[in-house]
């Protein structure tokens, strides 16, 4: 069956950055023939909580996907990280999905409990409690994207990809 995904990305945030590894993890995957389902992107979002968050629920909104992967830059880390949760302030919201099925047997792909306390886990936590306040029962995750080499891409994309497949299932 053919599923329909938001997928995002962001854009820079400091002058070193040349590019967002989340976007050009996307741009590789908007190359490819092969995707049996509806990808839909929001790319380059704003590194501002507020901003970036009200841009994702209006594309939720508007797309009413099957499933949503926000994605960000890493720098530090060298693999996938898969968040479970994101926080604000004392509240805790948790991915439904079963991120242990949906990283199993991947090669790049790690579950991490610290979303980052940027940008990226406001989004997250944002996108989490839209879902819940609306009763939606859309997968959602968000990925953490390291930076992409010649080396490490192959990989990163492959698992990226059946992590996609497999939130198609969910």
């Amino acid at each position: 069956m053919k599923r329909s995904f938001l997928l995002t990305s962001f854009d820079t945030w400091l002058p070193h950055q040349q590019s967002n590894s989340s976007d050009d993890l996307l741009i590789e995957l908007a190359k490819l023939d092969s995707i049996s389902h509806t990808l839909s992107f929001l790319r380059l979002l704003p590194v501002d909580v507020q901003l970036a968050s009200a841009q994702v629920l209006e594309k939720i909104t508007e797309l009413k996907p099957d499933g949503i992967v926000c994605c960000g830059m890493a720098e530090k880390r060298t693999l996938l990280s898969v968040e479970s949760n994101a926080s604000c302030e004392e509240s805790v919201l948790q991915t439904k999905v079963d991120l242990e099925q949906l990283v199993l047997g991947t090669a790049a792909v790690e579950i991490s409990h610290n979303c980052g306390k940027f940008v990226c886990e406001g989004v997250y936590y944002s996108v989490l409690d839209y879902l819940q306040q609306c009763q939606l029962k859309v997968p959602c995750i968000f990925i953490h994207v390291p930076i992409l080499t010649e080396e490490n891409l192959p990989t990163i994309l492959s698992d990226f990809l059946l992590i996609i497949h497999r939130l198609a299932l969910w």
